[in-house]
């Protein structure tokens, strides 16, 4: 498994993404390899983590993620993207 961790200084970006849930989960879950999206309300930061079979998917879930918050939410890129093989989990 492969996780990426988005980080996002923009409080109200987790608020803002909960209103489009459906077309958010339809993104990243629609991508190939798909495991799990988590959405973090993280005080004065959003966090968002994936969880895809391999690092391809995730690969093109940033891509993808990126695409759609140009095109929906202009002005708002993540500050900080990471990601790597999972290593323990449950």
């Amino acid at each position: 498994m492969y996780a990426t961790v988005r980080r996002y200084t923009d409080p109200q970006l987790a608020e803002l993404l909960r209103a489009r849930a459906e077309d958010v989960l339809a993104i990243v879950s629609g991508i190939s390899g798909f495991d799990s999206y988590y959405l973090i309300e993280a005080g004065d930061e959003t966090i968002s983590v994936t969880v895809y079979d391999d690092e391809a998917s995730a690969n093109a879930s940033n891509e993808a993620a990126a695409s759609w918050l140009r095109d929906n939410m202009p002005g708002v890129t993540a500050s900080h993207v990471s990601g790597g093989e999972v290593v323990v989990s449950k």
